[in-house]
């Protein structure tokens, strides 16, 4: 009786949400560079995607497990560092023990928009911005749904009722989210000259924060192939070695 109750419910439930609502769109797959064993990341995309989320991301989502000085493994020299880092403000206190703000040092962590989580939330309507540290690692689908969040706003279908101060994402779980979309065609001016499309900033920004996540990838995928190769030299040995041992030997 409790399970036809609660099979009952259930369908209840789902027949007063529209189709549009219930529906999970697969995400659409993107050929990323460091995807497999032989994967490494493609570090001009990697920089104009630190150029996006230093100038759109971070004003809403902090970073706070890498340091500026972190920042020369994507290929920026120590003086590129220095200009970086020391373009934010820290605070510190002065030989005197009084607190005072100066230039970030390539040492300090990247500095969070917000001073602690209340005043987040106040700016974001209640909305908490999560940090994007390992946000491609949080997320199922990884670097693929972080990619279709940032490309999948739209209009809402006529049959979606849309909450108050909600924003439609096709890709987004319920296609309710509070953040609104945050790139647009020509959001920066990429450094480089590449011209700053909408699927450009996208994908330049998630492979980004793909290495912020993980930045070692390439040390432990040549890691892994060189294991992999000694592996199979050792093989070979032993079984040569097992051949002429045990070769005089009648079975």
């Amino acid at each position: 009786m409790r399970k036809l109750l609660a099979a009952g419910l259930t369908a209840a439930v789902l027949a007063a949400i529209p189709a549009s609502a219930q529906e999970e769109k697969p995400l659409p797959p993107v050929g990323w560079s460091f995807n497999g064993i032989f994967g490494t990341y493609d570090r001009a995309a990697a920089q104009r995607g630190f150029q996006v989320y230093n100038e759109v991301c971070s004003n809403c989502h902090s970073l706070s497990l890498l340091t500026y000085g972190d920042l020369d493994g994507l290929g920026f020299t120590p003086d590129q560092v220095k200009s970086i880092a020391a373009a934010k403000q820290v605070p510190d206190t002065d030989d005197s023990g009084q607190p005072i703000m100066r230039p970030a040092l390539p040492s300090d962590h990247f500095v969070a928009p917000f001073p602690n989580e209340k005043a987040a939330r106040a700016a974001q309507n209640g909305a908490l911005p999560p940090d994007l540290s390992l946000i491609i690692k949080a997320r199922e689908g990884g670097p693929d749904y972080v990619h279709a969040i940032l490309t999948g706003y739209g209009e809402a279908p006529a049959d979606f009722k849309l909450g108050d101060g909600l924003n439609y994402n096709e890709y987004f779980p319920g296609h309710q989210i509070a953040m609104p979309q945050p790139l647009n065609d020509n959001s920066v001016a990429f450094a480089d000259g590449t011209p700053a499309l909408l699927p450009e900033e996208a994908i330049d920004v998630v492979t980004f924060l793909a290495w912020a996540a993980e930045p070692n990838l390439e040390t432990r995928h040549r890691t892994g192939l060189k294991t992999v190769l000694f592996l199979l030299a050792m093989t070979g040995v032993l079984y040569g070695a097992k051949r002429r041992i045990w070769s005089d030997i009648e079975h």
